[in-house]
């Protein structure tokens, strides 16, 4: 019979300084760890949405202000409302502007959105703003994530089934479980060699519909901007598939050009004036062939987004004026001129931020219902959204709550 194995000294050496490189492994691995620098504070208790406003207000008073310089307008889902700054999403009560839940990290805060019932916020790591984290509304809790190669700065947008994230090399488009469904631009050691149709081109503007993705870009040695559409779920998303892509027509200068909207197959692109012609919007098939051009009367201003759909016409603000668009022809039905930004929807109106009011506004007709006094002191760029019959304006990087 064998004798029993009896451990030495050096066994009990041996595993010690096992244990003790385990311990210094792990410490190390949590100093470095996101985990470390994340603080993720939950609300538990049930969150009503506020019912819709009856009637519009005769006037508004500020109940609070709080600091949003990561979001490009007011993030107001069911009963929370969400502002981002300094590193921190902070869920509040919209009535009080008191803080239920908090996200924070140690990390730069590129932008935050509201899509799909969750607050999308977007953080920068060494491989830019592609750490992407989903919170629930109304309890802060982190849902799904994802981390990928970005631009150090993006643009973070709704486009309705997708989300967009949009920088000057490089696009991403996501799902409401994070899954990317395009990658489009500049990618890092690519897996796919030769798998992006184009190089080193500027990303300009791009929205997308349930079966286009349309994307402007600026390309080397071409006169002008090249409207590119795209499938928006291809087999493989490292590998985007293109319906079309050409240059626009030389008269329509680079600079200023902006995709307005996409449904279905059509794309509208905002051409500015060129060769002494007008303004206009340039309807394309989803083959890229135009189908009809609008003027409009005055040009556009400098980044306007794309259009959205509220009331049953497309709302687009230019950067100078508001226009209203036919969805089925994209024909413009009504102007407001001078407006600050974008609006929303209020007791069968549509709110839209101009000097030193709000004006709601006939969505059929354009026509001005009401003008409801608001002091803003000396801001300059309003966007508003409504949350029950409290207005929010994203005042640049301050976003005010009225009532």
């Amino acid at each position: 019979m064998l004798a029993p194995e009896r451990r030495t000294r050096t066994d009990l050496l041996v595993a010690a300084t096992l244990v003790a490189t385990v311990l210094v492994a792990a410490s190390v691995v949590w100093f470095r760890s996101d985990a470390r620098g994340t603080t993720s504070i939950t609300w538990g208790e049930p969150v009503s949405s506020l019912p819709a406003a009856g009637a519009l207000p005769d006037d508004l008073v500020e109940v609070w202000e709080a600091p949003s310089d990561a979001t490009s307008v007011p993030v107001a889902l069911g009963g929370t409302v969400a502002t981002a700054h300094a590193g921190a999403v902070v869920g509040r009560d919209p009535l009080t502007g008191d803080e239920r839940w908090r996200y924070e990290r140690n990390r730069p805060l590129c932008a935050v959105a509201g899509a799909w019932g969750s607050v999308v916020s977007v953080y920068r790591d060494a491989r830019g703003c592609g750490q992407v984290t989903a919170l629930e509304a109304d309890s802060g809790a982190r849902d799904v994530q994802r981390t990928s190669h970005a631009d150090d700065e993006i643009r973070l947008f709704d486009a309705g089934s997708y989300v967009i994230s949009l920088g000057d090399t490089r696009l991403e488009m996501w799902r409401s479980d994070l899954v990317r469904t395009v990658e489009y631009g500049y990618v890092d050691a690519p897996v796919n060699p030769r798998a992006q149709p184009r190089s080193g081109c500027t990303l300009i503007s791009a929205d997308a519909g349930s079966s286009r993705l349309a994307v402007l870009e600026q390309c080397p040695n071409e006169p002008a901007n090249r409207l590119t559409l795209l499938d928006p779920s291809p087999d493989d998303n490292q590998k985007p598939e293109q319906y079309a892509s050409s240059v626009l027509p030389e008269a329509a200068p680079g600079a200023g050009a902006r995709i307005v909207a996409v449904l279905g197959e059509r794309t509208a692109v905002y051409v500015p004036p060129g060769d002494g012609g007008a303004p206009r919007i340039a309807v394309y098939d989803g083959s890229g062939a135009l189908l009809d051009t609008h003027d409009l009367a005055r040009a556009a201003g400098d980044n306007p987004g794309p259009a959205t759909e509220h009331e049953g016409v497309l709302v687009w603000w230019t950067g100078v004026d508001t226009v209203a668009l036919s969805p089925d022809d994209f024909t413009p039905e009504w102007t407001v001129e001078n407006t600050l930004g974008t609006g929303a929807p209020m007791a069968g109106t549509l709110l839209l931020p101009v000097d030193d009011a709000v004006a709601a506004v006939d969505p059929a007709s354009g026509d001005i219902r009401q003008r409801i006094p608001v002091d803003r002191g000396d801001a300059q760029s309003v966007d508003v959204a409504v949350a029950g019959d409290l207005v929010l304006e994203q005042r640049g990087g301050q976003l005010v709550a009225l009532r």
